[in-house]
């Protein structure tokens, strides 16, 4: 994929038939977390592959892979730079970049991070970006199955993200949902 293709208008409509998902962290602090979120998404879309990376090096060689879901457990400081244990680091606008390059329609960031890393350290691109603030707990595995359920049915993913979480601040139901910050720049793929 070049440049041109991160610009190029895509399909309004752009059905993903057996949906490969690469559910992973950059670091052994998330596998808890990991192990929980997995299952979820084995459930509607079997080619889903668990992996736990010391380095992103290893993310990024992975990433290549071509898979259409990446749900990362990672620390975004306040810089939004990404850093490993060995000391590398990869912005997150880059990380979102190289997911674009591999054709990753859906990259979210699953851990807990404060939305200053997220604002400063990560620009969208031709990919639905999903930025994890706070899980709330039980709620996030909740909330994620309830829209794989809707997805793996059909629908694109803005409109089962609005169907469960109503964009308006005075519905009760934000109570029992995670802060995320979601931004559709590849909401025509529908993932089966």
């Amino acid at each position: 994929m070049g440049i041109r293709d991160l610009f190029s208008k895509r399909p309004e409509n752009e059905a993903i038939h057996r949906t490969k998902v690469l559910v992973c962290s950059l670091g052994a602090k998330f596998q808890e977390l990991a192990e929980e979120d997995s299952p979820i998404y084995s459930k509607f879309y079997p080619l889903t592959t668990v992996s736990f990376f010391s380095t992103i090096n290893e993310l990024l060689e992975s990433i290549k892979n071509k898979y259409d879901v990446v749900h990362l457990f990672v620390e975004v400081p306040a810089d939004g730079i990404l850093t490993d244990s060995t000391g590398n680091q990869i912005a997150g606008t880059t990380l979102v970049q190289k997911c674009c390059e591999s054709d990753v329609k859906l990259l979210w960031i699953a851990s807990d991070n404060k939305p200053d890393g997220y604002i400063k350290g990560f620009k969208g691109g031709p990919i639905n970006l999903v930025m994890t603030i706070k899980r709330n707990d039980s709620k996030f595995p909740h909330f994620l199955s309830a829209l794989l359920t809707r997805m793996s049915s059909g629908e694109k993913m803005p409109t089962a993200w609005v169907a469960i979480s109503p964009q308006t601040s005075r519905d009760s139901r934000h109570a029992d949902l995670p802060a995320t910050i979601f931004s559709a720049g590849r909401g025509g793929a529908i993932l089966r």
